[in-house]
């Protein structure tokens, strides 16, 4: 009760006097715990293998340079003004050439243009999941993807990997599961080539059968193909969406075969679909930038991209190399990982007893960064696994950076012998992506 003339009781005054004004769906938005972290390791005594950055130091800068100049003289007033939120139409036309080579036979007009894959993503999670919907994931998975089904409010459901990538019987397996408790799968969510951050490739023997699941049980397929032309052999994969183009959405990019700071991401989606993806691009941006996508066109139309990627793949494969070696030579008995015939990044078990994510700032300390592997799980596990990233740093770089590691693990691995293991933690859900998980 309030006496006249004196003031009210306050309570408990929040940090954030918003906190009662959020959507319920803010909930699952948690902050990265190592962006911290990465503000220092940014620094360049530490070696950064976290975020899958691309060697853009590969890239004809001279040349981008002066086309870029000419496309501003000659196509400024079209460049630099507002342009249609489904994309310029003749990279749209482009964007079909290059899918072409994972046997992907794409109309322009089915073609969505998008400010980086991460905006398909978010896109196609919001036009089709509800609170609570189901969206089967690999486990482990992307780590931004993560952060858009749980923004969205869907439940991720984890289905395990071996070697030759996603297991199609366990798929089966969850799926049934998902039926039995009356959830709704909406789609299974796959990143088929050179995985994110697992490293490994989706056997071919597979895709059909995976198909054929999802179809059974009436489950969209989204594949998000980033790495598919980075094959460190040049061998290019069929495309899941070369072979069911009616119930595949495909996301692709130019960040990691081009330029990852113009942002430009694509989804190719079935016709109806298409329609709902325009309007939700309208809804979030207006109109993607009209600079950036001519810049990717004028680079695709009058630079040699295909032998641009053959670099970019020789440049990969020679970091690969380091990192692997290094890993032979340093790391320390019951440590495992995969090798990776593509893409950017290698998945590493420790030894039982070590918690990565707690180890990071030791790491950190010890001047060498990687990314925990439990960002990339929504359930918590992962505490056990790491990513390296190999793409950025020179091949010195990586095998300081991985004998630096090493020993940062044998020291806790000598910590965990005298007072006992690290206790597993849980997560409350995925960290809000950022480019240092990437």
């Amino acid at each position: 009760m309030t006496v006249p003339g004196q003031p009210a009781k306050q309570g408990p005054r929040s940090l954030d006097p918003h906190l009662r004004r959020y959507a319920a769906r803010t909930a699952g938005m948690t902050a990265s715990e190592i962006r911290a972290l990465f503000a220092v390791a940014s620094r360049p005594e530490v070696v950064s293998l976290a975020g899958g950055m691309p060697h853009l130091a590969a890239l004809p800068l001279e040349s981008l340079s002066a086309e870029i100049g000419q496309l501003v003289a000659t196509e400024g007033l079209v460049a630099l003004q507002y342009g249609s939120a489904h994309g310029v139409p003749l990279l749209r036309e482009q964007i079909c050439d290059v899918m072409a080579l994972e046997g992907i036979n794409g109309h322009p007009d089915d073609v969505v243009v998008t400010v980086g894959s991460q905006m398909g993503l978010d896109m196609v999670t919001r036009i089709f999941c509800d609170p609570g919907d189901v969206v089967i994931a690999e486990g482990p998975s992307y780590v931004g993807a993560l952060g858009s089904f749980t923004a969205y409010q869907a439940q991720v459901v984890h289905v395990a990997m071996d070697a030759e990538g996603l297991v199609p019987s366990l798929l089966r397996e969850a799926l049934e599961a998902c039926k039995r408790a009356g959830q709704r799968v909406k789609f299974l969510y796959t990143i088929p080539n050179f995985h994110n951050p697992a490293g490994v490739t989706l056997a071919v023997s597979r895709r059909a059968e995976i198909l054929e699941i999802c179809r059974t049980y009436g489950v969209l397929v989204v594949e998000d193909n980033p790495y598919g032309l980075l094959g460190f052999d040049g061998q290019t994969y069929p495309a899941l969406r070369s072979m069911d183009p009616d119930n595949v959405v495909y996301l692709g990019s130019f960040s990691k075969t081009f330029a990852a700071g113009l942002r430009v991401g694509w989804v190719l989606a079935p016709h109806a679909v298409r329609e709902k993806l325009v309007l939700a691009a309208e809804s979030a941006t207006l109109c993607p930038p009209t600079l950036n996508q001519m810049v990717v066109s004028r680079y695709l139309s009058t630079q040699d991209w295909k032998g641009q990627i053959k670099t970019y793949r020789e440049a990969y494969r020679e970091r690969r190399d380091a990192a692997i070696s290094a890993l032979e030579q340093h790391m320390p008995q019951g440590s495992t990982w995969n090798i990776p015939d593509g893409g950017f990044y290698v998945w590493v078990t420790v030894p039982e007893g070590i918690d990565t994510k707690a180890m990071l700032p030791r790491a950190v300390t010890a001047r060498v960064a990687y990314a925990s592997g439990t960002g990339f799980y929504a359930d918590g596990f992962g505490s056990r696994q790491l990513r390296i990233s190999y793409c950025y740093p020179t091949p010195e770089r990586i095998r300081e950076g991985v004998r630096r590691l090493a020993n940062v693990i044998e020291e806790e691995m000598q910590l965990a012998e005298t007072f006992g293991a690290t206790p597993g933690r849980q997560l409350s859900g995925p960290q809000t992506p950022s480019p240092d998980t990437a």
